[in-house]
């Protein structure tokens, strides 16, 4: 992509548009980002709408039939699209209901006009269209997308670290909650937060996903050493996880192995 001012839109689907939210945030400690980007498309920021863009950024996860046509659509009119945060990154929070019967769900959620409502499991947007780079987290970290912007203006994708929250936590000489007996998924999820959650006694949830080749077997033998119940290891790892570990167990291969 150019250096020249670039037209931008951005776009949600299933989400809590926490992420777009963060973009307001950066864009007002970031003036100088408005002076380089000419945004075309932003629902949270501007009653503006246009389909003349170059670079999408893209939040929420798919769950309907009808929001794969309008993504198609945003495909086709962009030269780049970017996976903004966890739930258009790998299905996030919203991909629990995929353990679920989706009728279930429906009358759950909607009662007796359940018939009335789409509803289908909640993807990430890659199962539906290829994308240049994704920015991951729940939210997004402020830094990072300024530092994905300028990667992206100079015809790059963003850099996103794929080495363990661990290596964070160490840099920043935080006690490791692991060896305190909390759950934590800093070992098989992919740093860039700054060890946020780890840095306040809470143990990471996963909301930027797993780094490649994460060593999951072993991690959840860990957690059995300090006896949690394999219903417990399964709740910790479904909280953003949930999408993902499906795809792990139908492709074993590409866990490594304890």
């Amino acid at each position: 992509m150019s250096k020249e001012k670039v037209r931008v839109g951005f776009f949600d689907f299933a989400g809590c548009e926490g992420c777009q939210l963060t973009v307001i945030d950066t864009l007002q400690l970031h003036p100088e980002l408005i002076e380089i980007l000419d945004i075309v498309s932003f629902r949270e920021a501007s009653s503006a709408m246009s389909d003349d863009f170059d670079l999408a950024f893209v939040e929420g996860s798919i769950t309907r039939a009808s929001d794969e046509d309008r993504l198609l659509a945003i495909r086709e009119r962009a030269k780049v699209v970017i996976a903004l945060g966890a739930c258009a990154c790998t299905g996030g929070v919203n991909a629990l209901r995929n353990q679920a019967s989706l009728e279930i769900i429906r009358k759950q959620v909607y009662g007796d006009l359940a018939e009335h409502y789409e509803a289908d499991h909640a993807r990430p947007i890659s199962e539906f269209i290829p994308i240049e780079g994704f920015i991951p987290g729940c939210p997004i970290d402020r830094g990072e997308f300024a530092r994905a912007i300028t990667s992206l203006l100079q015809g790059l994708p963003p850099e996103i670290p794929d080495y363990p929250l661990c290596v964070e936590c160490r840099l920043k000489e935080n006690a490791c909650l692991l060896e305190r007996g909390k759950p934590c998924l800093g070992p098989v999820v992919r740093a860039g937060c700054g060890a946020l959650c780890p840095s306040h006694g809470v143990p990471c949830e996963g909301c930027r996903g797993f780094i490649p080749d994460a060593n999951l077997p072993y991690l959840r033998k860990i957690f059995s050493e300090m006896r949690y119940s394999q219903d417990e290891i399964h709740r910790f790892l479904d909280i953003f996880l949930s999408h993902p570990l499906i795809d792990m167990q139908a492709s074993p291969a590409s866990i490594t192995e304890a």
